[in-house]
């Protein structure tokens, strides 16, 4: 075996052990998810509910409210990350996240014409939320595929367009009636409370029918993040290729959006955490996905369990880890950069 295959060797046990490691962690904090709240249950009793096993009361508690919460943090995040981790590779960007390109602005412009327009209820704030992330998609790719979708041009598209829709956004919220103006503020932080199964059967059924079109196109995605010419050399139809997988990313970050409100920074941090994770230097989608569960997951523990009883929304702790997470990475990117610096500053003196 050569040195090039025994290392892809490596590189493949190591993404295995990695998701699998994810996974089992994502099942635990699964189980803690359940198990927090008003009504305080250990593991074993969740498990004995779960499996019809449990008190009447316990059964209703965790099938009625806890499960589908839970469910819908795991595939919400998952999305999310699917989402990011598409948008990074295609962008070449480590910023190139719904979070940053406008998606999810434009979602909450969506959103928050369909309250203020009278729409209070949760299936029309969840369409106008949909409605308005791909409208917003829409908008950015005629502003750029004119000069070719690169992905430098689409990031700045992206940040310009979000920040407009940021201060649209308040204008809206300024000119609403109170009533409004506070649902709009508590849609805009992004949360998990009162959800039910049709959220995971909707985000179940968007992972469902747009999974396995990222899967498929993985190799081709990361032959796309060396160079749009080598990508062409070897077969791969750029702009299609591109053309779809952006599709979509937008997709799972607007039925996402949709359906918990924007939570932050998913997007962002998780397939940077799993290539970390698991070693890789692709997009990495199925190690993301989890990562993205895990994270949202974790989020959602946190604000029940130092929170209790305030129904706190969980966009505010991934904000928090996030913009945490943020600093980290644009820090060590500076450092990076000064290290690099010194070094060849030091073999031109020598």
């Amino acid at each position: 075996m050569t040195t090039v295959a025994r290392t892809a060797a490596r590189g493949r046990r190591r993404a295995v052990l990695a998701g699998q490691a994810l996974l089992v962690i994502l099942l635990v904090l699964a189980l803690l998810s359940m198990s927090v709240g008003r009504l305080g249950l250990s593991p074993g009793e969740v498990l004995a509910a779960l499996t019809g096993n449990g008190p009447v009361r316990d059964q209703k508690v965790i099938t009625g409210l806890r499960l589908p919460r839970t469910l819908t943090a795991v595939l919400v995040g998952a999305g999310l990350a699917i989402s990011g981790a598409l948008m990074q590779s295609l962008t070449r960007n480590a910023l190139g996240s719904p979070d940053f390109v406008g998606i999810t602005a434009g979602a909450t412009t969506g959103a928050l014409l369909a309250i203020i327009g009278g729409g209070s209820a949760m299936a029309d704030v969840s369409l106008g939320a949909f409605a308005g992330g791909m409208g917003t998609a829409l908008v950015i790719y005629l502003l750029v595929f004119r000069r070719g979708l690169h992905g430098f041009r689409l990031v700045l598209v992206g940040i310009g367009v979000s920040a407009m829709l940021f201060a649209f956004n308040d204008f809206l919220i300024s000119r609403a009636s109170i009533y409004d103006a506070l649902a709009a503020q508590a849609w805009r932080t992004g949360s998990l409370n009162l959800r039910d199964w049709e959220h995971v059967l909707i985000m179940g059924g968007a992972l469902v029918l747009l999974l396995p079109v990222a899967l498929y196109h993985a190799r081709r995605l990361s032959l796309l993040e060396m160079h749009d010419e080598v990508a062409a050399g070897l077969g791969v139809p750029v702009h299609r290729t591109r053309l779809l997988l952006l599709l979509v990313s937008v997709a799972l970050a607007a039925v996402a959006t949709a359906l918990t409100g924007p939570i932050a920074f998913v997007a962002l941090a998780a397939p940077h955490l799993a290539r970390r994770l698991a070693g890789a230097s692709g997009p990495g989608i199925v190690p993301s996905a989890l990562m993205g569960a895990v994270l949202l997951v974790v989020g959602d523990v946190m604000v029940q369990q130092f929170f209790p009883g305030t129904q706190l929304p969980v966009g505010i702790a991934t904000g928090s880890i996030g913009g945490l997470y943020l600093i980290w990475l644009l820090g060590g990117e500076w450092l990076r950069r000064k290290a690099s610096g010194w070094v060849s500053a030091r073999r031109t003196v020598g």
